[in-house]
């Protein structure tokens, strides 16, 4: 089984903001996958279902952000897991909006949900899916950022990197991380080397010009 764990808070307020494109994606899984029974379990809300022959768990902490560990631990615990098969979604504002990355483990990177977890857990070789928010705008604060709901184009952005997201959890499930971060990462582009330009000496007597074949 494969749990897959969305981040955010629980509450109307907090439906539709950023830091809640955890909670976003697990509900587009589920419609996706056409699960709709959902139970409370170790505070969280969760629901089974399949992908191929692989068996899921979907997962909502309602601990809020900061706690997030405090539900994923217990669910790992009961269902007799390991990290290895442990996948969560979270806001990165390292990210530009509309865009995410795959990471097979790694550090909190300073996300307080991810903190919680590594806490709860003591592993950080768990599978990360980040999805960009963006850095707050001048003048606002992290907090007003991350609690602000999506916007105009932000709004559509988010809806199509969820979207997107959706086989790469698949090639999680069927396949393995490694693979769904080779084919859906976003590409580095790399910087192209400008040509050397061949210089040229041209013989004007005692002294020469490089380049030109001026005389000086």
């Amino acid at each position: 089984m494969k749990v897959i764990v969305g981040l955010g808070n629980p509450g109307n307020e907090y439906n539709q903001t950023r830091h809640n494109v955890g909670f976003m994606l697990i509900d587009a899984l589920a419609k996706h996958l056409n699960i709709t029974i959902w139970k409370d379990k170790f505070s969280a809300k969760i629901a089974e279902g399949h992908i191929g022959s692989e068996k899921i768990l979907l997962v909502k902490p309602q601990t809020f952000m900061n706690l997030s560990g405090n539900a994923v631990q217990p669910l790992l615990n009961w269902y007799k897991l390991g990290v290895e098969d442990l996948v969560v979604a979270h806001d990165d504002m390292d990210i530009e909006i509309g865009t995410m990355r795959i990471r097979r483990k790694g550090s909190s990177g300073g996300h307080r949900g991810i903190e919680s977890i590594l806490v709860n857990i003591g592993d950080e070789n768990f599978a990360r899916i980040r999805i960009g928010v963006g850095r707050p705008l001048p003048g606002w604060t992290v907090v007003n950022h991350v609690l602000a709901k999506f916007a105009g184009d932000d709004c559509v952005k988010i809806k199509e990197v969820i979207q997107s997201l959706l086989p790469a959890i698949e090639c999680i499930v069927k396949e393995d991380v490694d693979k769904a971060m080779n084919k859906f990462n976003p590409k580095k582009v790399k910087k192209q080397k400008m040509p050397k330009q061949e210089t040229t000496t041209v013989q004007t007597g005692p002294e020469t010009l490089e380049g030109t074949g001026e005389k000086l």
